[in-house]
């Protein structure tokens, strides 16, 4: 059991790096089929658009708070051990416990070159983990025999988790119509944490990380991609929590 606090419909999860794991460990361990989302401004904002977003978030094992301004909203609530738990981070972190427990990873999304790089980069890192196999979709809708196949494929690999790397809200709606199909315990969707990862995306120092400004320096690396989005999503969210007059997020707890 973990408490939640609700923000714009959302229900977030408040809680620590280590009880998430602890959390994870256990679906595995039950074999337990459950999707965690990893949600930000933008994804956060993009439910308010959507209802389906939204109910996929509700629905979540997880609905982690990626994005400072979330954790802030968080801790000055009451929830003040509160962590921010997005893929770069939630991702080594797990592949270092699978070293130990013998997790089994499969990769979706990106393109073949990432995730040919990204498993070099967990092999150097992460010798003791087992990726047990990858695939990048092609950039348009599947086919229903696409979507089976992969199925198919996900499910022979006999993965425990499942990477997602199709970005918010796609990996989102991709986890919620897969998880019935899927054998896999945990389904995880991780946003830009492949490129990341496989080193072709550079991330933000810790300390603009740690004082909500990692979107500044992702905008500098890719001005034309990113700008519309995160000066749109950053002053509709604004907007949303004046329009609604602001409330403490309502407190909930939730397995």
């Amino acid at each position: 059991m973990h408490p939640r606090a609700d923000v714009l419909g959302v229900p977030l999860s408040a809680l620590t790096m280590d009880e998430a794991l602890s959390a994870i460990d256990g679906w595995i361990s039950g074999a337990q089929r459950q999707y965690i989302c990893t949600i930000d401004v933008h994804a956060l904002v993009e439910s308010q658009l959507a209802s389906d977003v939204q109910a996929i978030y509700r629905s979540a094992a997880l609905a982690a708070p990626d994005g400072m301004p979330l954790v802030w909203l968080l801790r000055r609530n009451g929830y003040r051990s509160a962590d921010r738990i997005c893929g770069p981070d939630l991702m080594p972190a797990l592949f270092r416990l699978s070293e130990q427990r013998g997790y089994r990873h499969f990769l979706y999304g990106s393109s073949e070159d990432t995730l040919l790089r990204l498993r070099q980069e967990l092999s150097r890192n992460f010798p003791g983990a087992r990726v047990v196999g990858h695939y990048a979709p092609p950039f348009r809708p599947l086919t229903r025999d696409e979507e089976q196949e992969i199925n198919t494929r996900l499910n022979a690999a006999d993965p425990d988790i499942v990477w997602v790397g199709l970005g918010a809200p796609k990996q989102d709606r991709w986890m919620a119509a897969h998880r019935g199909a899927l054998n896999a315990p945990v389904l995880i969707g991780v946003g830009g944490a492949f490129e990341m990862m496989a080193g072709k995306v550079k991330r933000a120092p810790r300390i603009l990380r740690r004082t909500g400004c990692e979107w500044m320096f992702r905008l500098a690396q890719e001005p034309r991609r990113l700008s519309g989005r995160y000066f749109r999503s950053n002053l509709q969210f604004v907007m949303m929590l004046a329009n609604q007059k602001w409330r403490p997020p309502r407190p909930t707890v939730d397995a």
